[in-house]
């Protein structure tokens, strides 16, 4: 599980098969304070993998800065560069959601909502009412 805000765009692609796939970083705050008391600030990078439906939407509804909550595995790949063998550990999305407020912005899957109206008060009711 983690928190944090999305580094950059979310790049969509499709592997042959035809599955969505959306590779991308969150940065999740590390604070503590040390012995003298003082507050020290770090910034941990996450890999995030998502796939099918999940990296549609957050390619979708979700962009550089958004907030979010993750759930998943810890997973970790090999691959090979100029050579050398190298190793990804990433965290492969199982759930996530959506923790920006409403009013931060709006997007299509989050429409502005009208303002909440009040009831009307008791005394401006009609008197007929039987009960």
């Amino acid at each position: 599980m983690a928190i944090g805000r999305i580094g950059q765009d979310i790049e969509l692609r499709y592997l042959p098969n035809g599955n969505a796939c959306a590779n991308f970083s969150i940065a999740v705050g590390d604070d503590y304070k040390d012995k003298a008391g003082n507050k020290v600030e770090q910034t941990e990078w996450v890999r995030i993998s998502a796939f099918g439906k999940q990296a549609e939407n957050l390619s979708k509804y979700c962009g550089k800065g958004s907030k979010l909550y993750i759930e998943g595995k810890l997973k970790t790949r090999s691959f090979e560069k100029d050579g050398a063998k190298q190793y990804i550990t990433e965290i492969s999305l199982s759930d996530f959601q959506m923790l920006d407020s409403k009013t931060q912005g709006t997007t299509a899957a989050q429409p502005a909502q009208a303002p909440a109206q009040r009831p009307a008060p008791l005394d401006s009711f009609n008197d007929d009412i039987p009960f």
